[in-house]
């Protein structure tokens, strides 16, 4: 479970969506790309002069594993039980990557498992 750094049931959910852009490690850009939204669009969501929909909450919560309740409610955990936040930290990179650097990446991957597989 991941500690959240502020007191999220405090905060509000403008304030919680820039919590979880910055614990994904993404800027405003990125993160605003992987949910289909615009840069402007994000900025004024962070700062809280734009409400926050349904549709952005679903959209975050599907993309990064975060629970709709906390998104809504701040109560809880920010991810989902079964979520591993380096897991969504490992995806979030890896999606910034060009196809010819993914390639080179999962070949990486499979060089380590085979390597930890072997006990070296």
């Amino acid at each position: 479970m991941v500690k959240n750094p502020m007191n999220s049931e405090t905060t509000t959910i403008n304030q919680r969506i820039k919590q979880v852009r910055k614990t994904v490690g993404l800027p405003q850009t990125k993160f605003a790309k992987r949910i289909a939204i615009s840069t402007g669009y994000i900025v004024e969501l962070e700062l809280g002069n734009r409400q926050v929909g349904e549709r952005i909450i679903r959209l975050i919560s599907m993309e990064f594993g975060i629970d709709e309740n906390w998104m809504r409610t701040g109560e809880g955990s920010m991810f989902n039980d079964d979520v591993d936040t380096r897991a969504i930290k490992a995806n979030s990179f890896f999606k910034l990557l060009n196809p010819r650097f993914q390639d080179f990446t999962l070949n990486q991957l499979n060089e380590l498992i085979a390597l930890q597989d072997s006990g070296e």
